[in-house]
Protein backbone atom coordinates (compact mmCIF):
# COMPACT_ATOMS: atom_id res chain seq x y z
CA UNK A 1 0.00 0.00 0.00
CA UNK A 2 1.64 3.45 -1.13
CA UNK A 3 0.75 6.67 0.95
CA UNK A 4 -1.34 7.99 -2.43
CA UNK A 5 -3.16 4.66 -2.54
CA UNK A 6 -5.08 4.75 0.46
CA UNK A 7 -8.66 3.88 -0.34
CA UNK A 8 -11.93 4.42 1.47
CA UNK A 9 -11.65 0.74 2.46
CA UNK A 10 -8.06 0.56 3.98
CA UNK A 11 -9.10 4.12 5.91
CA UNK A 12 -11.88 2.41 7.88
CA UNK A 13 -9.16 -0.83 8.57
CA UNK A 14 -6.74 1.66 10.46
CA UNK A 15 -9.29 3.58 12.34
CA UNK A 16 -10.37 -0.18 13.51
CA UNK A 17 -6.84 -1.12 14.39
CA UNK A 18 -5.82 1.21 16.08
CA UNK A 19 -9.51 1.17 18.10
CA UNK A 20 -8.43 -2.40 19.46
CA UNK A 21 -4.93 -0.77 20.31
CA UNK A 22 -3.98 -0.25 23.87
CA UNK A 23 -0.67 1.25 24.54
CA UNK A 24 0.62 2.39 28.42
CA UNK A 25 3.22 2.31 30.17
CA UNK A 26 3.81 1.11 34.06
CA UNK A 27 5.65 3.41 36.13
CA UNK A 28 6.68 2.88 40.06
CA UNK A 29 9.42 3.82 42.32
CA UNK A 30 12.04 0.73 42.19
CA UNK A 31 11.06 -2.73 43.95
CA UNK A 32 6.99 -1.80 43.88
CA UNK A 33 6.58 -4.97 41.62
CA UNK A 34 7.07 -3.26 38.02
CA UNK A 35 8.91 -5.81 36.06
CA UNK A 36 6.36 -9.07 37.97
CA UNK A 37 3.00 -7.15 37.10
CA UNK A 38 4.28 -6.98 33.36
CA UNK A 39 4.98 -10.93 33.58
CA UNK A 40 1.55 -11.49 35.27
CA UNK A 41 -0.27 -9.03 33.20
CA UNK A 42 1.40 -11.92 29.86
CA UNK A 43 0.28 -14.93 31.69
CA UNK A 44 -2.89 -13.69 31.92
CA UNK A 45 -3.21 -12.87 28.40
CA UNK A 46 -1.72 -16.33 27.97
CA UNK A 47 1.68 -15.30 26.41
CA UNK A 48 3.86 -17.02 28.59
CA UNK A 49 2.66 -20.30 30.45
CA UNK A 50 4.78 -19.65 33.35
CA UNK A 51 5.35 -16.53 35.09
CA UNK A 52 9.28 -15.42 36.19
CA UNK A 53 10.67 -14.05 39.48
CA UNK A 54 12.60 -10.63 39.65
CA UNK A 55 14.84 -12.06 41.95
CA UNK A 56 15.08 -15.78 41.09
CA UNK A 57 13.31 -18.66 42.94
CA UNK A 58 13.76 -21.80 43.29
CA UNK A 59 12.28 -23.64 40.20
CA UNK A 60 11.13 -20.20 39.20
CA UNK A 61 12.48 -18.94 36.11
CA UNK A 62 13.38 -14.76 36.11
CA UNK A 63 11.57 -12.36 34.01
CA UNK A 64 10.84 -12.03 30.24
CA UNK A 65 10.90 -8.18 30.59
CA UNK A 66 14.34 -8.09 31.87
CA UNK A 67 16.99 -9.24 30.07
CA UNK A 68 19.63 -7.70 30.22
CA UNK A 69 22.48 -9.48 32.82
CA UNK A 70 22.69 -6.29 34.99
CA UNK A 71 19.07 -6.82 35.26
CA UNK A 72 18.87 -10.02 36.29
CA UNK A 73 21.44 -9.75 38.62
CA UNK A 74 20.50 -7.29 40.46
CA UNK A 75 16.36 -7.50 40.38
CA UNK A 76 15.56 -4.19 38.54
CA UNK A 77 14.67 -2.84 35.22
CA UNK A 78 17.59 -0.91 33.95
CA UNK A 79 16.26 -0.93 29.94
CA UNK A 80 12.71 -0.18 28.68
CA UNK A 81 11.04 -3.46 27.64
CA UNK A 82 8.17 -3.26 24.90
CA UNK A 83 5.58 -6.50 24.94
CA UNK A 84 3.21 -6.67 22.59
CA UNK A 85 0.23 -9.37 22.76
CA UNK A 86 -3.32 -9.84 22.18
CA UNK A 87 -5.97 -10.09 24.96
CA UNK A 88 -9.63 -11.20 23.15
CA UNK A 89 -9.90 -8.59 20.38
CA UNK A 90 -7.49 -6.20 21.85
CA UNK A 91 -3.90 -5.89 20.81
CA UNK A 92 -2.11 -4.75 24.31
CA UNK A 93 1.43 -2.47 23.49
CA UNK A 94 2.52 -2.78 27.10
CA UNK A 95 5.89 -0.76 27.62
CA UNK A 96 7.50 -1.77 31.06
CA UNK A 97 10.11 1.49 31.94
CA UNK A 98 13.08 1.89 34.15
CA UNK A 99 11.87 2.75 38.12
CA UNK A 100 15.24 3.82 39.34
CA UNK A 101 15.86 7.65 39.65
CA UNK A 102 19.12 7.07 37.11
CA UNK A 103 17.24 6.27 34.27
CA UNK A 104 14.41 9.10 34.14
CA UNK A 105 15.40 10.20 31.05
CA UNK A 106 14.63 7.03 29.67
CA UNK A 107 11.69 7.00 31.57
CA UNK A 108 10.51 10.20 30.03
CA UNK A 109 10.59 8.76 26.32
CA UNK A 110 8.57 6.08 26.99
CA UNK A 111 5.96 7.87 28.47
CA UNK A 112 6.41 10.42 25.32
CA UNK A 113 4.58 6.49 23.47
CA UNK A 114 1.80 5.76 25.52
CA UNK A 115 -1.97 6.84 25.88
CA UNK A 116 -2.28 5.85 29.47
CA UNK A 117 -0.11 5.14 32.56
CA UNK A 118 -0.50 2.11 35.05
CA UNK A 119 0.86 3.57 38.52
CA UNK A 120 1.75 1.13 41.01
CA UNK A 121 2.01 1.26 44.40
CA UNK A 122 3.66 -0.73 47.28
CA UNK A 123 1.00 -1.19 49.61
CA UNK A 124 3.79 -0.75 52.49
CA UNK A 125 5.09 2.35 51.22
CA UNK A 126 2.48 4.41 49.09
CA UNK A 127 3.49 6.96 47.38
CA UNK A 128 7.63 7.13 46.75
CA UNK A 129 9.44 10.01 45.05
CA UNK A 130 10.61 8.27 41.81
CA UNK A 131 6.77 7.39 41.55
CA UNK A 132 5.83 11.04 41.72
CA UNK A 133 8.58 12.57 39.64
CA UNK A 134 6.66 9.98 36.81
CA UNK A 135 3.48 11.21 37.85
CA UNK A 136 4.40 14.52 37.10
CA UNK A 137 5.72 13.06 33.70
CA UNK A 138 1.93 11.93 33.22
CA UNK A 139 0.58 15.30 34.65
CA UNK A 140 2.49 17.27 32.53
CA UNK A 141 1.57 15.47 29.11
CA UNK A 142 -2.03 15.10 30.17
CA UNK A 143 -1.75 10.96 30.54
CA UNK A 144 -4.73 9.37 32.24
CA UNK A 145 -3.42 7.02 35.09
CA UNK A 146 -4.74 3.59 36.69
CA UNK A 147 -3.28 3.46 40.34
CA UNK A 148 -2.51 -0.43 41.34
CA UNK A 149 -2.00 -1.08 45.20
CA UNK A 150 0.59 -3.62 45.17
CA UNK A 151 2.26 -6.20 47.72
CA UNK A 152 -1.61 -6.62 49.54
CA UNK A 153 -0.30 -10.08 50.33
CA UNK A 154 2.51 -8.39 52.36
CA UNK A 155 1.77 -6.35 56.04
CA UNK A 156 1.05 -2.57 54.65
CA UNK A 157 -0.90 0.63 55.54
CA UNK A 158 -4.50 0.76 55.44
CA UNK A 159 -6.63 1.18 52.41
CA UNK A 160 -8.17 4.29 53.17
CA UNK A 161 -5.00 5.73 54.26
CA UNK A 162 -2.85 5.08 50.77
CA UNK A 163 -5.78 6.44 49.01
CA UNK A 164 -6.23 9.68 51.00
CA UNK A 165 -2.26 10.20 50.11
CA UNK A 166 -3.38 10.21 46.33
CA UNK A 167 -5.44 13.02 47.21
CA UNK A 168 -3.51 14.75 49.30
CA UNK A 169 -0.01 14.65 48.12
CA UNK A 170 -0.99 14.61 44.18
CA UNK A 171 -4.61 16.07 44.26
CA UNK A 172 -5.38 12.65 42.31
CA UNK A 173 -9.36 11.70 43.46
CA UNK A 174 -9.28 7.68 43.89
CA UNK A 175 -11.94 6.09 42.63
CA UNK A 176 -12.01 2.26 44.08
CA UNK A 177 -13.14 -0.26 41.38
CA UNK A 178 -11.98 -3.05 43.78
CA UNK A 179 -11.57 -3.22 47.89
CA UNK A 180 -9.45 -5.69 49.72
CA UNK A 181 -11.27 -7.48 51.62
CA UNK A 182 -8.77 -8.37 54.91
CA UNK A 183 -5.78 -6.32 56.36
CA UNK A 184 -2.24 -5.95 54.01
CA UNK A 185 -0.49 -9.09 54.68
CA UNK A 186 -3.92 -11.38 54.96
CA UNK A 187 -5.81 -10.89 51.57
CA UNK A 188 -9.17 -12.59 51.70
CA UNK A 189 -10.03 -11.40 48.56
CA UNK A 190 -11.48 -7.95 46.92
CA UNK A 191 -14.65 -6.32 46.77
CA UNK A 192 -15.71 -5.95 43.08
CA UNK A 193 -16.91 -2.61 43.39
CA UNK A 194 -18.92 -2.33 40.98
CA UNK A 195 -20.77 -5.28 40.95
CA UNK A 196 -21.03 -5.28 45.23
CA UNK A 197 -19.59 -9.09 44.95
CA UNK A 198 -16.56 -10.66 46.92
CA UNK A 199 -13.93 -12.53 44.46
CA UNK A 200 -11.34 -15.05 46.22
CA UNK A 201 -8.25 -15.88 44.77
CA UNK A 202 -6.64 -19.23 45.29
CA UNK A 203 -2.68 -19.61 45.80
CA UNK A 204 -0.50 -21.23 43.25
CA UNK A 205 3.02 -22.77 43.58
CA UNK A 206 4.91 -19.70 43.56
CA UNK A 207 2.05 -17.75 41.88
CA UNK A 208 3.77 -19.20 38.65
CA UNK A 209 0.53 -19.44 36.91
CA UNK A 210 -2.77 -18.10 36.79
CA UNK A 211 -4.89 -17.67 40.42
CA UNK A 212 -8.18 -19.18 40.01
CA UNK A 213 -11.10 -17.28 41.31
CA UNK A 214 -14.09 -17.62 43.42
CA UNK A 215 -17.04 -15.42 42.97
CA UNK A 216 -19.56 -14.77 45.96
CA UNK A 217 -22.70 -12.83 46.65
CA UNK A 218 -22.73 -10.36 48.87
CA UNK A 219 -24.43 -12.86 50.95
CA UNK A 220 -22.63 -15.58 50.50
CA UNK A 221 -19.11 -13.24 51.40
CA UNK A 222 -21.53 -12.10 54.62
CA UNK A 223 -21.65 -15.00 55.82
CA UNK A 224 -18.35 -16.39 54.97
CA UNK A 225 -16.08 -13.73 56.05
CA UNK A 226 -18.16 -11.46 58.78
CA UNK A 227 -16.59 -8.51 59.98
CA UNK A 228 -13.88 -8.74 57.61
CA UNK A 229 -16.11 -8.31 54.68
CA UNK A 230 -18.42 -5.46 56.87
CA UNK A 231 -15.38 -3.48 57.22
CA UNK A 232 -14.22 -3.56 53.40
CA UNK A 233 -17.88 -3.09 51.97
CA UNK A 234 -18.34 0.36 55.01
CA UNK A 235 -14.63 1.45 53.79
CA UNK A 236 -15.21 1.68 50.07
CA UNK A 237 -19.04 2.97 50.44
CA UNK A 238 -17.26 5.89 52.70
CA UNK A 239 -14.84 6.20 49.86
CA UNK A 240 -17.41 6.22 47.24
CA UNK A 241 -19.48 8.64 49.03
CA UNK A 242 -16.49 11.59 49.80
CA UNK A 243 -15.97 11.72 45.88
CA UNK A 244 -14.66 8.15 44.81
CA UNK A 245 -17.52 7.40 42.94
CA UNK A 246 -16.61 6.24 39.47
CA UNK A 247 -16.66 8.87 36.65
CA UNK A 248 -14.80 8.00 33.10
CA UNK A 249 -14.63 11.59 32.40
CA UNK A 250 -12.42 12.13 35.17
CA UNK A 251 -10.05 9.35 34.47
CA UNK A 252 -9.90 10.95 30.91
CA UNK A 253 -9.50 15.09 31.83
CA UNK A 254 -6.83 13.12 34.58
CA UNK A 255 -8.06 14.50 37.63
CA UNK A 256 -9.04 11.44 39.22
CA UNK A 257 -7.68 7.70 39.20
CA UNK A 258 -9.21 4.14 39.13
CA UNK A 259 -8.13 1.87 41.94
CA UNK A 260 -6.94 -1.58 42.03
CA UNK A 261 -5.58 -3.89 44.86
CA UNK A 262 -4.02 -7.09 44.60
CA UNK A 263 -0.29 -8.45 44.44
CA UNK A 264 1.37 -9.42 41.16
CA UNK A 265 3.81 -12.24 42.55
CA UNK A 266 0.97 -13.98 43.54
CA UNK A 267 -1.31 -12.56 40.06
CA UNK A 268 -3.93 -11.59 42.33
CA UNK A 269 -5.99 -9.04 40.67
CA UNK A 270 -3.97 -9.27 37.37
CA UNK A 271 -6.81 -9.88 35.53
CA UNK A 272 -9.19 -7.10 36.90
CA UNK A 273 -6.32 -4.74 35.73
CA UNK A 274 -6.09 -6.08 32.11
CA UNK A 275 -9.84 -5.92 31.63
CA UNK A 276 -9.84 -2.73 33.14
CA UNK A 277 -7.43 -1.44 30.37
CA UNK A 278 -9.46 -3.06 27.84
CA UNK A 279 -12.53 -1.25 28.81
CA UNK A 280 -11.17 2.02 29.99
CA UNK A 281 -8.36 2.63 28.87
CA UNK A 282 -7.85 5.55 26.07
CA UNK A 283 -6.90 4.85 22.01
CA UNK A 284 -4.98 6.05 20.48
CA UNK A 285 -5.62 10.14 18.94
CA UNK A 286 -4.30 12.05 16.29
CA UNK A 287 -1.09 13.39 17.32
CA UNK A 288 0.56 17.19 17.20
CA UNK A 289 3.07 17.91 14.71
CA UNK A 290 5.73 21.09 15.36
CA UNK A 291 3.57 23.18 13.41
CA UNK A 292 0.81 22.86 15.19
CA UNK A 293 -1.17 20.39 13.31
CA UNK A 294 -2.92 17.25 14.38
CA UNK A 295 -2.48 14.09 12.02
CA UNK A 296 -5.47 11.88 11.61
CA UNK A 297 -5.14 8.21 12.25
CA UNK A 298 -6.10 7.55 8.63
CA UNK A 299 -3.48 9.91 7.23
CA UNK A 300 -0.21 8.13 5.32
CA UNK A 301 2.18 6.61 7.74
CA UNK A 302 4.12 8.19 10.19
CA UNK A 303 5.89 7.57 13.50
CA UNK A 304 8.49 8.56 16.16
CA UNK A 305 11.34 6.94 17.32
CA UNK A 306 11.14 7.22 21.25
CA UNK A 307 14.21 4.26 21.98
CA UNK A 308 17.00 2.92 20.26
CA UNK A 309 18.45 -0.31 21.93
CA UNK A 310 21.70 -2.58 20.95
CA UNK A 311 22.76 -5.86 22.32
CA UNK A 312 19.37 -7.16 22.97
CA UNK A 313 20.68 -10.30 20.11
CA UNK A 314 23.89 -11.10 21.78
CA UNK A 315 24.56 -13.12 18.50
CA UNK A 316 24.23 -10.17 16.19
CA UNK A 317 25.21 -6.92 18.49
CA UNK A 318 22.08 -5.61 16.08
CA UNK A 319 20.48 -2.25 16.82
CA UNK A 320 17.00 -1.87 17.35
CA UNK A 321 14.95 1.39 17.02
CA UNK A 322 11.17 1.62 19.00
CA UNK A 323 8.84 3.74 17.04
CA UNK A 324 5.77 4.01 18.19
CA UNK A 325 3.24 4.24 15.01
CA UNK A 326 1.05 7.37 14.48
CA UNK A 327 -0.58 7.22 11.78
CA UNK A 328 -1.74 5.10 8.75
CA UNK A 329 -1.02 1.23 7.97
CA UNK A 330 3.03 0.33 8.85
CA UNK A 331 4.36 -2.55 6.16
CA UNK A 332 7.13 -4.30 5.96
CA UNK A 333 9.46 -3.73 3.38
CA UNK A 334 8.31 -0.12 2.64
CA UNK A 335 10.57 2.94 2.00
CA UNK A 336 9.61 5.40 5.07
CA UNK A 337 11.60 9.46 4.95
CA UNK A 338 13.63 9.98 8.23
CA UNK A 339 12.45 13.24 8.44
CA UNK A 340 15.75 14.95 10.61
CA UNK A 341 17.83 14.42 7.91
CA UNK A 342 15.17 13.89 4.63
CA UNK A 343 16.80 10.85 3.62
CA UNK A 344 14.76 7.38 3.14
CA UNK A 345 14.93 4.65 5.09
CA UNK A 346 14.31 1.00 4.04
CA UNK A 347 12.64 -1.56 6.65
CA UNK A 348 13.42 -4.43 5.57
CA UNK A 349 13.91 -5.73 8.76
CA UNK A 350 11.05 -5.13 11.38
CA UNK A 351 10.54 -7.09 14.58
CA UNK A 352 7.80 -7.18 17.21
CA UNK A 353 9.21 -7.61 20.46
CA UNK A 354 8.47 -9.22 23.61
CA UNK A 355 11.31 -8.95 26.02
CA UNK A 356 14.35 -10.52 24.20
CA UNK A 357 12.10 -12.61 22.18
CA UNK A 358 11.46 -11.40 18.87
CA UNK A 359 9.20 -12.39 15.98
CA UNK A 360 8.97 -10.71 11.73
CA UNK A 361 6.62 -8.16 11.81
CA UNK A 362 4.51 -7.37 8.52
CA UNK A 363 1.94 -4.92 9.61
CA UNK A 364 1.49 -2.70 12.09
CA UNK A 365 -0.97 0.00 13.19
CA UNK A 366 -1.93 3.21 15.34
CA UNK A 367 -1.25 2.56 18.74
CA UNK A 368 1.86 -0.66 18.14
CA UNK A 369 5.14 -0.34 18.68
CA UNK A 370 7.68 -0.97 16.03
CA UNK A 371 11.24 -2.53 16.27
CA UNK A 372 13.14 -1.58 13.28
CA UNK A 373 16.19 -3.79 13.07
CA UNK A 374 19.84 -2.40 11.99
CA UNK A 375 18.47 1.16 12.33
CA UNK A 376 21.64 2.98 12.12
CA UNK A 377 20.35 6.05 10.93
CA UNK A 378 17.92 6.45 13.27
CA UNK A 379 17.85 8.53 16.36
CA UNK A 380 15.96 9.32 19.39
CA UNK A 381 13.24 11.76 18.45
CA UNK A 382 13.55 10.77 14.46
CA UNK A 383 10.32 11.20 12.77
CA UNK A 384 9.20 8.32 9.81
CA UNK A 385 7.02 9.19 7.56
CA UNK A 386 5.80 8.55 4.12
CA UNK A 387 3.54 10.56 1.46
CA UNK A 388 3.12 14.51 1.29
CA UNK A 389 3.07 17.20 2.82
CA UNK A 390 6.02 16.18 5.40
CA UNK A 391 5.46 15.49 8.65
CA UNK A 392 7.90 15.85 11.78
CA UNK A 393 6.66 15.48 15.61
CA UNK A 394 8.15 17.42 18.61
CA UNK A 395 11.41 15.93 19.43
CA UNK A 396 12.65 14.66 22.82
CA UNK A 397 13.99 16.69 25.45
CA UNK A 398 17.82 15.54 26.72
CA UNK A 399 17.92 15.97 30.84
CA UNK A 400 20.27 18.31 32.84
CA UNK A 401 23.22 15.54 32.99
CA UNK A 402 24.25 16.11 36.86
CA UNK A 403 27.46 13.61 36.80
CA UNK A 404 30.09 14.23 34.37
CA UNK A 405 33.36 12.14 33.67
CA UNK A 406 36.03 11.50 30.80
CA UNK A 407 36.13 8.05 29.35
CA UNK A 408 39.47 6.23 28.04
CA UNK A 409 40.03 3.11 26.98
CA UNK A 410 41.75 0.61 29.07
CA UNK A 411 43.51 -0.92 26.31
CA UNK A 412 44.66 1.59 23.42
CA UNK A 413 44.71 -1.50 20.94
CA UNK A 414 41.04 -1.63 21.12
CA UNK A 415 40.44 2.18 19.79
CA UNK A 416 38.58 1.62 17.16
CA UNK A 417 35.95 -0.81 19.57
CA UNK A 418 36.07 2.17 22.09
CA UNK A 419 35.17 4.48 19.63
CA UNK A 420 32.12 2.51 18.22
CA UNK A 421 30.57 2.03 21.70
CA UNK A 422 30.92 5.22 23.04
CA UNK A 423 28.97 6.43 19.49
CA UNK A 424 26.23 3.55 20.10
CA UNK A 425 25.57 4.65 23.97
CA UNK A 426 25.21 8.10 22.82
CA UNK A 427 23.11 6.95 20.07
CA UNK A 428 20.98 5.36 22.39
CA UNK A 429 21.22 7.47 25.11
CA UNK A 430 22.70 5.71 27.87
CA UNK A 431 24.65 8.42 28.12
CA UNK A 432 24.85 11.77 26.83
CA UNK A 433 28.48 12.01 25.20
CA UNK A 434 30.14 15.15 24.87
CA UNK A 435 33.37 16.69 23.18
CA UNK A 436 35.65 19.07 24.07
CA UNK A 437 39.07 20.88 22.53
CA UNK A 438 40.98 20.40 25.52
CA UNK A 439 40.70 16.68 25.47
CA UNK A 440 40.58 15.39 21.88
CA UNK A 441 38.12 12.94 20.26
CA UNK A 442 39.94 10.54 21.94
CA UNK A 443 38.71 11.36 25.44
CA UNK A 444 34.93 12.08 25.60
CA UNK A 445 33.65 13.23 28.91
CA UNK A 446 30.32 11.22 29.24
CA UNK A 447 27.62 12.84 31.32
CA UNK A 448 24.56 10.95 33.24
CA UNK A 449 21.70 12.03 35.02
CA UNK A 450 22.25 9.42 37.72
CA UNK A 451 25.58 7.34 38.23
CA UNK A 452 24.36 4.25 37.91
CA UNK A 453 23.85 5.07 34.14
CA UNK A 454 28.30 5.23 33.88
CA UNK A 455 27.87 1.06 35.72
CA UNK A 456 25.92 0.43 32.67
CA UNK A 457 27.74 2.19 30.00
CA UNK A 458 31.24 0.48 31.89
CA UNK A 459 29.53 -2.62 31.85
CA UNK A 460 27.93 -2.86 28.76
CA UNK A 461 31.40 -1.05 26.93
CA UNK A 462 33.50 -4.46 28.61
CA UNK A 463 30.98 -7.05 27.28
CA UNK A 464 29.30 -6.11 24.00
CA UNK A 465 32.35 -3.58 22.83
CA UNK A 466 35.07 -5.83 24.06
CA UNK A 467 36.48 -2.47 24.86
CA UNK A 468 37.18 -1.91 29.14
CA UNK A 469 36.66 1.59 29.78
CA UNK A 470 38.63 3.52 32.67
CA UNK A 471 36.47 6.82 33.76
CA UNK A 472 37.86 9.91 35.20
CA UNK A 473 35.66 11.57 37.47
CA UNK A 474 34.90 15.48 36.74
CA UNK A 475 34.39 17.99 39.19
CA UNK A 476 30.62 19.75 37.77
CA UNK A 477 27.72 20.03 39.26
CA UNK A 478 26.29 22.48 37.66
CA UNK A 479 25.37 22.88 33.82
CA UNK A 480 23.54 25.45 31.57
CA UNK A 481 22.98 25.50 27.68
CA UNK A 482 25.21 27.98 26.46
CA UNK A 483 22.50 30.46 23.69
CA UNK A 484 25.55 32.36 21.51
CA UNK A 485 28.61 29.52 20.21
CA UNK A 486 30.38 33.43 20.21
CA UNK A 487 30.29 33.49 23.81
CA UNK A 488 32.35 30.13 24.25
CA UNK A 489 35.41 32.11 25.06
CA UNK A 490 34.02 33.67 28.27
CA UNK A 491 33.12 30.23 30.01
CA UNK A 492 36.27 28.74 28.67
CA UNK A 493 38.19 31.09 30.20
CA UNK A 494 36.89 30.57 33.93
CA UNK A 495 39.03 28.94 36.36
CA UNK A 496 36.42 26.18 36.79
CA UNK A 497 33.99 26.15 34.15
CA UNK A 498 33.98 25.16 30.51
CA UNK A 499 32.09 24.36 27.08
CA UNK A 500 31.36 21.14 25.72
CA UNK A 501 29.56 20.01 22.63
CA UNK A 502 27.15 17.17 22.72
CA UNK A 503 26.48 14.91 20.16
CA UNK A 504 23.69 16.73 18.59
CA UNK A 505 25.49 19.74 18.39
CA UNK A 506 24.23 21.21 22.07
CA UNK A 507 26.73 23.73 23.86
CA UNK A 508 26.96 22.81 27.33
CA UNK A 509 28.66 25.11 29.59
CA UNK A 510 29.87 23.40 32.78
CA UNK A 511 30.46 24.94 36.43
CA UNK A 512 32.14 22.79 39.17
CA UNK A 513 29.41 24.97 41.38
CA UNK A 514 25.82 27.22 40.73
CA UNK A 515 28.50 29.65 42.91
CA UNK A 516 30.71 29.84 39.55
CA UNK A 517 28.27 30.17 37.35
CA UNK A 518 26.71 33.23 39.15
CA UNK A 519 29.89 34.80 39.58
CA UNK A 520 30.77 34.25 35.69
CA UNK A 521 27.15 36.10 35.09
CA UNK A 522 27.90 39.03 37.12
CA UNK A 523 31.40 39.86 35.57
CA UNK A 524 29.46 39.13 32.19
CA UNK A 525 25.99 40.69 32.24
CA UNK A 526 25.42 39.64 28.97
CA UNK A 527 26.61 35.97 28.49
CA UNK A 528 23.26 33.65 27.81
CA UNK A 529 23.14 30.60 29.38
CA UNK A 530 19.98 28.64 29.38
CA UNK A 531 18.52 25.96 31.30
CA UNK A 532 17.84 22.70 29.90
CA UNK A 533 14.53 21.42 29.46
CA UNK A 534 13.54 18.87 31.91
CA UNK A 535 15.79 19.08 34.44
CA UNK A 536 16.54 15.81 35.95
CA UNK A 537 17.85 14.88 39.66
Amino acid sequence: MTASSTTQVQRVEILAEAGRRRTFAVISHPDAGKSTLTEALALHAHVISEAGAVHGKAGRRGVTSDWMEMERTRGISITSAALQFAYGDTVINLLDTPGHADFSEDTYRVLSAVDSAVMLLDAAKGLEPQTLKLFDVCRYRGIPVITFINKWDRPGREALELCDELTQRIGLQPMPLTWPVGVAGHLRGVLDVPSGDFIRYQHTAGGATVAPEERLTPQQAAADLGDEWAQAVEEAELLRASGGEFEVARFFDATATPVLFGAAVRNFGVRHLLDLLVELAPRPTPRTDTDGATRALDSPFSAFVFKVQTGMDPAHRDQVAFARVCSGVFERGMVVTNASTGKPFATKYVQQVFGQQRSTLDTAFPGDVIGLVNATALRVGDTLYTGKPPVRFPGLPSFAPAHFAVARPADLGRAKQFRKGVEQLGAEGVVQVLRSDRRGDAAPVLAAVGPMQFEVAAHRMATEFTSPIRLEPLPYHAVRRLADPAQRSIVDAGRRSEVLTRLDGAELALFAEEMDLRILLRAHPGLVLESLVAEGG
